[in-house]
């Protein structure tokens, strides 16, 4: 089965084959999964890398949060079928410029990296946060300009909680 993910904004070819799991076409690798009972905890081992990943479910049909070794990446896996399909009829077109930054569960805000009117690239790290005895660096979406700065460290915030304005 081959898959289109896109983490943040870059689109990678993903197939599960017989033989493993192929990146980018790649050679295939072994690749295992296993689920920590009662909590969004994933266990991925992918050749002899292991990795702790925190799951959530997004929005949207294949949309996942991820949070990987305290990196928080938004991601989508599609099928190609469907991801062709979201590409020519544009379903996927969100708003055009930088999506602020919210905090993605509660938590307490234990640094802010950027101060107002500075500029961001994708990726970049703002803010970061402790949630669920781990600190989580929240990066921007997209590139953009620091509008406003909602919180400051030691702020306790909820799920959804707008921390960081960008234009």
């Amino acid at each position: 089965m081959k898959y289109v993910v896109q983490l943040n904004a870059q689109r990678k070819a993903v197939s599960i084959e017989a033989e493993g799991v192929r990146y980018e076409g790649g050679a295939p690798v072994r690749a295992e999964l296993s689920d920590i009972e009662g909590s969004p905890i994933r266990m991925i081992k992918i050749g002899t890398q292991v990795y702790r990943v925190v799951v959530q479910k997004g929005q949207g049909r294949g949309r996942y949060t991820l949070w990987v070794d305290g990196y928080r990446f938004d991601a989508e896996a599609l099928d190609e079928r469907t991801r062709a399909i979201r590409d020519m009829s544009a379903a996927s077109a969100g708003p055009v410029g930088p999506a602020p930054v919210r905090a993605p569960m509660p938590g307490l805000i234990v640094r802010v990296n950027v101060t107002v009117g500075d500029t961001v690239q994708a990726g970049q790290g703002i803010v970061v946060m402790e949630a669920m005895k781990m600190e989580n660096e929240l990066r921007a979406t997209a590139a953009g300009k620091v509008r406003s700065i909602e919180v400051a460290p030691g702020t306790a915030v909820e799920k959804g909680a707008l921390l960081v304005a960008l234009e």
